[in-house]
Order: C-alpha cells, then structure tokens, then sequence
C-alpha cells in the first residue's frame, strides 16, 4: 500500500527536497516492460533514468534487457568508466573531440554506435575516423512521422524521409573504408510519446489515438521496406530498433524489429498517466517541505518548480501526488522558490511535513537532485547516485 503514511514513514528524518525511486515498483514496471515487447530484446534509454546503480540494477533483472541507448557522448564516456557496453548514441554527434574519444574507446575494445541520418554526417565521420585511423560503427535513424494532407504527425528528427533518402546514406556507408552499417533504427514519437487520455478531452483523444493507428500500420511497411532494401545491399545490420514505451505494445510485433527501446516506464512519471494502452506504478518522484499555511487548506511548500521540457502546457509541470487530492493552484503553478497546494483531504498537515511529487517526465528529475534514495520494503536501501551527483553536470 504506497500511500503517504507509507512514504511518510520510510522517509522519516530525511531532510527535504530529495529524490527517491520505489525499487518494487520499479522491478514491477520492468517485468510489465518485457511482457510487452514480444520477446524483442529491450535497449534501456538511459536519459529516462539518468543513474549508474539504477541502470545497472535493471541491466541484471532480465536477460531481455540488453544495450543501452545513450543521449550525449559524455554520458556514453561516463558509461563506459563505469563498465557499460553496447552503446548506441540516439542522435547525431558533430564535435570532433567526442567523436574521437568515442573513437578511441572503440579502437579499445568498446562497443558504441554512432548515429547518423544524412549525407553530411557520413562525411564527417569517414574524415575524422581516417584520420585517427579506426573504424566506426554507425546506425541509420529512419524518419518515422507520418504526413496527411499538409499535417504532420511526429516529431522533427531525421532527414531520412524516404527509401531514396535511406539508400543515399546507406551507400556512402557501404562505399567507406572506415564507418560501416551496424544498425538501423526508427523511433515513433508520435505514438511513443504522445498521450491519448487525457481528462476532459475527449474530441482531441480520439483523434490522436486515429491517428496513432493509421501512423502505426504506415511505419511498420515503411520500416520494413527499407531494412529489406538496405539488406539486398549487401549489408548486414547487427540490429534494428524501434519503438519506446510507449509503443512497446505494437513496435515489438514487427518483424523487421530486432529489438526495442525503454525508458520513462521504469520511473513511470506524470505524463504517463495519459495513454489508454498500458499502467505502470509511479515509481520514482520528490519530496518538497511544507513551510507556509497561508489560508484555510492552503499549504505552501519551498521550491517545486521542476519544469519538464517539451511544448510548454501544464501537463509539463510537476503533480502533486501525495497527499492524494493535494492540487497545483492554477494561476501560480509550480514555483522557483515555493509551490503553493491546494488541499482539503482527510490528511492532518503541518508545517515540516511532506509533500510527494511525480515529475512530469523521467529522466529530468536527476538533473535536480545528486541522489536518489532507493526504497523496498519499506525501507531506504541505498543511496543512488545521479549523473549529477557523479560530477556530470553539462551532457
């Protein structure tokens, strides 16, 4: 039973703010994971969970879980301090020096796979790597967005758009001396990342969750098309990822699909709670200090204002999540030195107390905090550290 008398209790004499993750909650989000990628192996997106001990710890749950997809070369370097390997680079690199530390590490031993979507990129790696003189493994990201009638479905990421575009880049790799084709990959945001239930909504939620179906089939044949067409190049791509948790469900169904990638739904944050098709448990978030009651059912708490990246709307600042019924006040939100709650529940509280929050999405919270405490059974277990708190202050 993870209500506030239970939070309230672990986290006993802990001073406020902090960062926690519910370790049960996460195993249990982990086993729900590998349930819905049909038996694809799962890449962890390490920028949903940020935390060396938490990527390890999920590393060593289930053999599904394999590789992970990194956001920035220093945190790839970091990883690899630690001891990580199979590390795919999920956007494009252009500064020469991490391309040649990551180069490095791969003439070393190391397994890390570049990420490029264009003519230009190939260029430059091929001049960098023939300079250095190694050889650099590279993964072809495939535009996934659908396009009806002059609207866009998706999110502006690869030039990649069609199978001649595909081909092009495809063909500078297989002509090189010094990169060669060690994956593809296609990621739908569109569906991954974008919530269909939202309350009160419900015109705009049917709409999307259309679109999500006719965007699914649409990906899955053009996903298909172009590894075969890479294919009967003469290339032999190592693997082919797709999806995010939000996708899980259908990307893993794909047959050209080798493997798929997970994030967010190990921590489960606040906007998760808006897609129709999966539940996972709210297993990570804060704790802010109740120091002002300023009127009746009004409790002031210090700072709170952890706003979430993306298109900016309230689904993107933090949710009060216990004391249930506690509310953000709409024309003052979440602020810079103090969050004001509004809360008429049956809890009594005073001054001192706690109040828990759910980032509204994962990975970010770590930039606040330099730990996380880490709770099972009803108890602190560890003390996690975050990127932050290892010294990674700029990725």
């Amino acid at each position: 039973m993870r209500d506030y008398h239970y939070y309230q209790s672990v986290f006993a004499g802990i001073p406020k703010p902090f960062a926690f993750v519910d370790l049960d909650l996460l195993e249990e989000n982990a086993e729900q994971i590998v349930l819905q990628s049909n038996e694809k192996k799962i890449r962890i997106a390490s920028k949903s969970l940020r935390s060396v001990s938490i990527l390890k710890r999920l590393l060593q749950l289930d053999d599904s879980f394999s590789g992970i997809m990194c956001y920035s070369a220093q945190e790839a370097l970091h990883l690899c301090a630690a001891g990580f390997d199979d590390l795919l680079m999920g956007y494009p690199i252009w500064e020469e020096r991490w391309i040649e530390a990551l180069g490095s590490e791969i003439a070393n031993g190391r397994t890390i796979t570049l990420m490029i979507d264009s003519p230009a990129h190939v260029q430059h790696l091929e001049r960098i790597a023939r300079g250095h003189q190694f050889r650099i493994p590279v993964c072809l990201d495939i535009d996934m967005s659908s396009d009806w009638l002059g609207f866009h479905f998706g999110v502006w990421r690869s030039s990649i758009r069609s199978l001649d575009a595909a081909l092009t880049v495809a063909h500078q790799v297989a002509s090189s001396e010094y990169l060669y084709l060690d994956g593809i990959m296609g990621y739908e945001a569109q569906i991954a990342g974008v919530g269909d239930r939202y309350p009160r909504q419900f015109v705009k939620n049917t709409l999307i969750r259309m679109l999500k179906q006719q965007s699914a089939r649409q990906i899955a044949e053009r996903r298909a098309m172009i590894v075969q067409a890479v294919r009967e190049l003469g290339l032999t791509p190592r693997f082919v990822n797709g999806g995010g948790t939000g996708s899980l469900h259908l990307t893993g169904k794909e047959n050209a699909v080798t493997e798929v990638t997970a994030g967010s739904g190990f921590y489960s944050p606040g906007l998760f709670d808006y897609f129709q098709d999966f539940r996972f448990h709210p297993a990570a978030g804060f704790a802010l200090e109740i120091v002002r009651k300023p009127a009746l059912h009004i409790y002031t708490c210090a700072g709170g204002g952890y706003i979430a990246s993306g298109s900016a709307g309230k689904d993107r600042l933090p949710k009060p999540y216990l004391p249930k019924e506690a509310r953000l006040l709409v024309n003052e939100g979440a602020g810079e030195v103090q969050t004001p709650l509004l809360y008429r529940g049956q809890e009594t509280l005073e001054l001192g107390d706690p109040v828990f929050f759910r980032h509204a999405k994962a990975g970010e919270l770590c930039e606040r905090f330099t730990h996380l405490y880490c709770v099972s059974g009803g108890k602190i277990v560890e003390e996690a550290t975050t990127y932050r708190g290892d010294g990674l202050y700029s990725l």
